[in-house]
């Protein structure tokens, strides 16, 4: 039996399918997704079809962060996610967005900002 899914045309697939180009072209070497799990299924089975290696962080009951891209960046995110994004150290979060391909100089104005944050904590 053939699986259903969501509309195709919504908004947020678009960007996943985009996302999934861009990583296919070699723009990115890893992606962070948050979607509604209604369309975790379609995700999922899109990656796998296409060989992309993946990861499923839940976010509440109704959103999930997918990471998906390199196996590399896949492995070092199965090591730094291992709770909410919003609980990682200034450090993996640093990891993280650098891996993402984020602006380092935001990135380092990030960390410092955190850093200095944690510290009058």
């Amino acid at each position: 039996m053939k699986a259903t899914y969501p509309d195709i045309n919504t908004g947020d697939l678009k960007v996943f399918l985009n996302h999934v180009y861009e990583y296919k072209k070699g723009v990115r070497q890893m992606v962070l997704y948050t979607v509604n799990r209604k369309y975790e299924a379609f995700a999922i089975a899109r990656l796998e079809s296409q060989n992309i290696d993946y990861l499923v962080q839940p976010v509440d009951e109704h959103k999930i962060n997918l990471f998906f891209g390199r196996p590399e960046c896949i492995h070092a995110m199965r090591c730094i996610a291992t709770r909410p994004l919003n609980q990682l150290t200034p450090e993996e979060d640093f990891i993280l967005g650098a891996i993402l391909g984020y602006d380092i100089c935001a990135q380092c104005e990030r960390y410092c900002s955190r850093k200095q944050l944690k510290a009058n904590a």
